[in-house]
């Protein structure tokens, strides 16, 4: 892996209708979902600046109900962009070297940017409506290199503060699973996403994964110890033949995302890890303009190990 093919991608949030579907306390100001489209366009041009400056070269976008979609338009938020404006947003994104890649997550612990439909999860109508939207951001970016699905932390502990919480399980999580990486690998796209999933369920995840989709494991913490699952996940991924960009954050600390990179690139062979990821975890508004722009130091930091 040299670093002209590196991937060096940073998360980025249009929509953050992403977690829980009711006003709660424990999930502070941003967590809880909201009607209006919560982005500030004036921080978005500063990131699409100083990520260029930073090194990322890969941006991905967290979409949600943040479009108006033409297949689904009731699903999109107050404020939420045309498909106009998001193709014309895309084009500034490539003529700065940044390659877009669109993300939906089809998580139940993180779709409530579904609205009605996530509460269909499973159902002839939801299906339809999966196909649908993938379909419609594949075409509007304009057939992506990947394309993220999430599904990540889909349990009743991260739910239980919901008003509606619904965990497939065994069997169903699969064929849903199966059947969004088919929607969208019928477009010649690439499945990527969060790999949380084996950290419980080993056995079955790595009889069931296709070796065909990405995988991004993700450990936050500052100590990389390789008891942990998190941490283990990486090497045992590597040695499963997984293609990886493993994820890390400033969520918790200042330090994690240079150490996965140091970590990863000791522990994954070169042929087997695309890249990394970059993901703060913040929306998109200008209070969290200082932790996007950590965010990107840290990323450029990494670059010179």
């Amino acid at each position: 892996m040299t670093d002209q093919t590196t991937i060096w991608a940073y998360l980025v949030h249009l929509s953050y209708n992403m977690w829980c579907d009711r006003k709660a306390q424990e999930w502070g100001d941003y967590g809880v979902y909201s009607p209006r489209l919560r982005f500030d366009e004036e921080l978005w041009n500063s990131l699409l600046e100083e990520m260029p400056r930073a090194g990322v070269n890969l941006v991905v976008i967290d979409l949600g109900d943040g479009v108006k979609y033409r297949s689904h338009p009731e699903i999109a938020v107050q404020g939420a962009w045309s498909t106009t404006k998001l193709k014309r947003e895309l084009k500034r994104l490539r003529d700065k070297g940044l390659e877009p890649i669109p993300k939906l997550n089809f998580s139940t612990a993180h779709d409530a940017w579904l609205g009605e439909y996530s509460r269909c999860v499973s159902t002839p109508r939801y299906y339809t409506v999966c196909r649908d939207l993938i379909k419609e951001v594949v075409e509007l970016f304009e057939q992506p290199r990947f394309f993220h699905l999430g599904m990540d932390e889909e349990t009743w502990e991260h739910q239980r503060h919901y008003a509606y919480a619904v965990v497939r399980q065994h069997e169903l999580w699969w064929e849903d699973f199966r059947f969004l990486v088919e929607q969208v690998e019928r477009h010649n796209v690439r499945a990527w996403i969060w790999s949380d999933y084996y950290w419980h369920h080993p056995e079955a995840f790595l009889q069931n994964m296709p070796r065909s989709v990405v995988q991004s494991n993700w450990y936050y913490g500052d100590g990389f110890d390789k008891q942990e699952a998190a941490v283990r996940t990486y090497i045992d991924l590597a040695q499963h033949g997984f293609d990886q960009i493993p994820t890390g954050s400033n969520w918790s600390n200042d330090v994690n995302f240079e150490r996965t990179v140091r970590f990863c690139r000791q522990n994954i062979p070169s042929e087997r890890l695309l890249g990394f990821l970059q993901a703060p975890w913040k929306p998109t508004l200008a209070e969290c303009r200082q932790r996007h722009l950590d965010a990107l130091q840290q990323v450029a930091r990494a670059k010179q190990l």
